[in-house]
């Protein structure tokens, strides 16, 4: 599961490792984002974004699958979980946020959420500018990103709407306390077998704060993995990501 400004073209790089371990990985773009459409009629909060991603599993008939989430995708696939408990055979928690209700924006991400403010700044977000946001938050080896790979992510984000349902996505964050106690519980020993894997250089959601409240809420027997990335772990981090999820997945 994908968030933030980005798709699943976010995970092009693990699916590829996946498949060179044996494991089949599935990945698709959320309402208002990548390659999927952007209707005006939809609920682009984590509760109308997860009810999607329970319809997409259902019409991918994936009748179990192993997890894994990233930014706002945590919250989405946590919804997903909660609904289909039966059907996750592991989780992978990748740089995301647990506990919704204490949850502050990192600066790059806070002005989309403010009216007025969020149109302008994302009329801004130039190509360049979306590389030079990139190298300071996003990748830790920015120079092995070429830079028509940084240029999709811009591309894929405004498409035809010019990034609209994006910022509704970035209005629609349900910081409450029933969506944490929510995520603690799918993300709490005993469903099934949690691991993390956090971006150790991620100045966006850091390890010493959304890190450990991830430690926190997967228990001490839950494997805790740290990788030399910033915020988009599987541009830095794909053959590891991979490896922990194969290894977690039984093999």
């Amino acid at each position: 599961m994908h968030g933030v400004p980005a798709s699943s073209f976010l995970y092009r790089k693990v699916l590829d490792e996946l498949a060179a371990r044996g494991l089949r990985g599935v990945a698709f773009d959320l309402p208002g984002l990548g390659l999927a459409d952007r209707p005006e009629a939809f609920d682009y909060t984590w509760t109308g974004l997860g009810r999607y991603a329970v319809a997409a599993v259902e019409a991918l008939d994936l009748d179990a699958f192993h997890l894994v989430v990233h930014d706002v995708g945590g919250p989405v696939g946590f919804e997903l979980a909660a609904a289909l408990p039966d059907r996750v055979q592991s989780l992978t928690i990748l740089n995301t946020i647990i506990d919704a209700a204490s949850f502050r924006r990192p600066w790059s991400m806070e002005p989309f959420a403010r009216r007025g403010v969020g149109e302008l700044y994302l009329r801004g977000l130039s190509k360049p500018a979306f590389r030079g946001l990139m190298r300071l938050q996003g990748v830790a080896d920015y120079g092995a990103v070429p830079a028509e790979e940084l240029d999709a992510y811009v591309d894929l984000l405004k498409r035809e709407d010019g990034g609209r349902a994006f910022l509704r996505i970035m209005r629609g964050f349900e910081r409450t306390a029933a969506k944490q106690e929510r995520y603690r519980a799918v993300v709490a020993p005993g469903r099934y077998p949690v691991q993390t894997i956090w971006g150790s250089a991620d100045p966006a959601l850091k390890l010493a704060d959304q890190g450990e409240l991830a430690r926190a809420a997967a228990g001490p027997a839950a494997p805790f993995h740290t990788v030399p990335g910033k915020h988009f772990v599987q541009e830095d981090c794909a053959p590891a990501i991979a490896a922990h999820v194969r290894e977690l997945a039984g093999g």
